[in-house]
């Protein structure tokens, strides 16, 4: 019988100069001091996601670990036209022990920095929000099939839904998938990104809600053709202004800035707003349908709530950056340029739907008015001036 010569080994020796092995004040601490928080104690949101992008302008020493095949790194500060101070400083010489900032090291673009979102979304939030909206609309649905509520519908009303309400379904998932969620990679820090993807997948969610009610429907009302949002989407004179704009948005070319404030801005208050409050918000209940209303409202109160209210966040400050504030006026006056007309021709092609129902919501002009005076406020709160377009 062989026996099994024993093998020698190295132990292994501690040296105290393993990562981690340091110890210092704040070794055990649960919260983050590598920032500094907007107010005067951090919040979970900011400890999730404020610097967690790796940044090397802020402490990522040996520079960019990934790049692009035209030779750009990392999330290029000119993927948008506005700019934020700092960003025209001098790129420094960053040498060993020059991490987490080094001495003097402020470039660049600490404006950027300074956004929070004051909704603090993060993935936890997102998915205990959105958790409880699909609940609530389960439950309403639930409770109108039980009560028989949609054998009340006239025809007139279920053809307005199935097309119109149906339809709207296509431009949350070209808002959705293909223009926050593209532009939400392109921003220039995390707290930016987590925002702009917060965005995306309200409508991407608000879609699927509209979907999944279609196929409810279908199930419910013998006489509704599930699939009419298709002809109204593809070919319905009233519906193609508004396809044009929606397709155009996601057109727009290497800018993050311009894709967020051109849909949230501009798009949101003078086309969506006016189709869900403006509309049907204003007359299912007098067709017999309290059902409608509460899945449009959702999405409703996802943007009125909470994406204007980032919105404003986002770009307030780059309109009274204290470095770049005339530059970034004048580029987001160009934006209002070329997008007010597009919405407003976009809102007017669907005037011809205020007149379908049985009964009738207010009259368009007087929903467009409050479309613009919206607009006007949004404006108001961004330190924008209205533009002349707006009187077309």
């Amino acid at each position: 019988m062989t026996t099994a010569q024993e093998r020698s080994v190295p132990k292994v020796q501690f040296t105290d100069a393993e990562a981690g092995a340091k110890e210092f004040p704040d070794s055990n601490a649960r919260r983050y001091n590598y920032f500094k928080p907007q107010k005067r104690k951090q919040t979970h949101y900011e400890d999730v996601t404020v610097e967690v992008q790796p940044d090397p302008r802020h402490y990522l020493s040996q520079g960019w670990i990934y790049g692009f095949a035209d030779g750009e790194t990392g999330y290029p500060l000119t993927w948008t036209k506005l700019k934020a101070w700092g960003v025209d400083d001098p790129e420094p010489v960053r040498g060993i022990g020059s991490g987490g900032g080094g001495k003097d090291l402020d470039w660049p673009a600490h404006g950027w920095h300074e956004f929070r979102d004051p909704n603090e979304e993060w993935e936890m939030t997102l998915y205990r929000y959105g958790a409880n909206v699909v609940r609530q609309l389960n439950q309403n649905i639930d409770n109108a099939r039980q009560a028989k509520a949609f054998d009340q519908w006239n025809n007139n009303w279920v053809h307005f839904v199935a097309h119109n309400v149906g339809a709207w379904m296509h431009v949350e998932h070209v808002l959705g998938l293909y223009v926050f969620s593209h532009a939400n990679r392109s921003g220039p820090t995390n707290m930016h990104n987590t925002a702009i993807a917060v965005n995306g997948m309200h409508k991407i969610r608000f879609a699927q809600d509209l979907a999944l009610y279609n196929l409810t429907l279908s199930e419910e009302i013998e006489r509704f053709d599930g699939s009419a949002h298709l002809e109204a989407w593809n070919s319905d004179p009233n519906w193609q202004g508004v396809r044009k704009v929606t397709e155009a948005l996601p057109a727009i070319q290497d800018d993050w800035g311009e894709s967020v404030f051109a849909a949230n801005v501009v798009f949101e208050p003078l086309v969506s707003e006016l189709f869900r409050s403006g509309l049907v918000q204003q007359c299912a209940a007098g067709n017999g349908d309290f059902v409608t209303p509460t899945v449009v409202g959702a999405g409703e109160h996802d943007f009125a709530q909470r994406d204007l209210r980032m919105t404003i966040a986002m770009f307030e400050p780059r309109v009274s950056d204290r470095e770049f504030a005339e530059h970034n006026k004048e580029i987001m006056n160009g934006w209002l340029s070329n997008w007010v007309p597009q919405c407003l021709e976009a809102a007017r092609t669907l005037q011809p739907l205020w007149s379908q129902p049985d009964f009738k919501p207010p009259r368009f002009e007087d929903a467009l008015d409050r479309a613009k005076n919206r607009f006007t406020g949004i404006l108001s709160e961004l330190g924008l001036n209205v533009p002349k377009e707006l009187n077309q």
